[in-house]
């Protein structure tokens, strides 16, 4: 099966990023490239994404299109990457999401 995890920063988590000195932030980016590189084998594509100030969002919902700079919902949490991977259950994606060592919200969902 395939799922995407979707990787969600908060703001507790930014600031806690942002309050690391350089050797605690080069730790903790250590710590998600060895994750990446002990899951290589189930992990299919990965991204990290652009901060959300930089999202266009179009909304569609009635009437003609609008453009908009920024994310669509302003929020606590804040989708910064993902990963879509290919395991045999959501059991095996949970496992995986759990072992996450970044940011404190993993949704999981199949890829239809």
């Amino acid at each position: 099966m395939k799922y995407v995890l979707m990787f969600a920063e908060t703001e507790e988590f930014a600031t806690r990023l942002e309050a690391m000195d350089e050797l605690e932030r080069e730790a903790a980016y250590e710590a998600v490239m060895r994750w990446f590189a002990e899951n290589s084998g189930k992990i299919t594509h990965h991204a990290h994404l652009a901060p959300a100030h930089t999202a266009t969002t179009v909304r569609l919902d009635g009437g003609e299109p609008v453009v908009t700079d920024g994310p669509f919902v302003e929020g606590k949490e804040v989708v910064s990457g993902y990963a879509e991977v290919e395991v045999a259950d959501l059991d095996e994606a949970l496992k995986l999401a759990r072992s996450w060592p970044a940011c404190p919200v993993v949704e999981i969902r199949p890829i239809a």
